[in-house]
């Protein structure tokens, strides 16, 4: 029995829903019954991944946060989490930048939201990798994947070996499950994986 504040039955049962997923989990797990960002310990938007974070201390390592990062392939964002990176930083694509200014102007919008993955942002696959490497990451903590760090050569593995970001990425969230987990009246032990009972 086995869960993680931040991440519920349905989000996991989104990833594995995509088809290309696929881990054993634990039954019965227990999840959280109040949803609020003030539970989340996981690493926030502007933190990198490759350094040492709160979940590195919970058994996460930079591997790991690397390929649960590959989340980011279905998704989006708002405005208010990315502005920074597309009218400030330098190490972004143009087209890119002025795509998504359109969107989201300097100052107002911040609620307006963008896909993670513009190439195939319905799809779970590894072109989230692929758009890294052309400096098309929309989050600021996306492109220090692909930025000249120790997280480069996993990112350009990833972009073009899509079964071994896919078993890394199940492995990881397989881990990412176990953390925390909740007993007792602490949660509720779902009927359906896919469902609220």
């Amino acid at each position: 029995m086995a869960s993680h504040k931040p991440l519920t039955c349905s989000a996991l049962a989104l990833f594995f829903a995509a088809g290309l997923v696929s881990a054993q989990l634990t039954a019965n797990f227990y999840d959280n019954k109040p949803r609020c960002c003030k539970q989340t310990s996981l690493h926030q938007p502007l933190t990198s991944v490759t350094s040492p974070s709160p979940s590195q201390t919970k058994g996460l390592s930079a591997t790991d946060m690397i390929a649960l990062s590959g989340g980011h392939t279905i998704g989006q964002a708002r405005c208010a989490n990315f502005r920074n990176r597309i009218y400030c930083e330098t190490n972004i694509d143009t087209s890119l930048a002025t795509s998504l200014k359109s969107n989201c102007l300097n100052k107002t919008g911040d609620n307006k939201i963008c896909p993670l993955d513009a190439s195939t942002p319905y799809v779970f696959d590894n072109f989230y990798y692929k758009n890294l490497l052309n400096k098309k990451g929309v989050l600021h903590s996306d492109q220090q994947l692909f930025n000249g760090g120790s997280a480069d050569s996993q990112t350009t593995t990833y972009s073009s070996k899509m079964a071994k970001f896919s078993t890394d990425f199940s492995a990881a969230m397989v881990k990412m499950s176990n953390i925390s987990p909740l007993t007792g009246s602490s949660g509720q032990i779902r009927k359906n994986f896919r469902k609220v009972n």
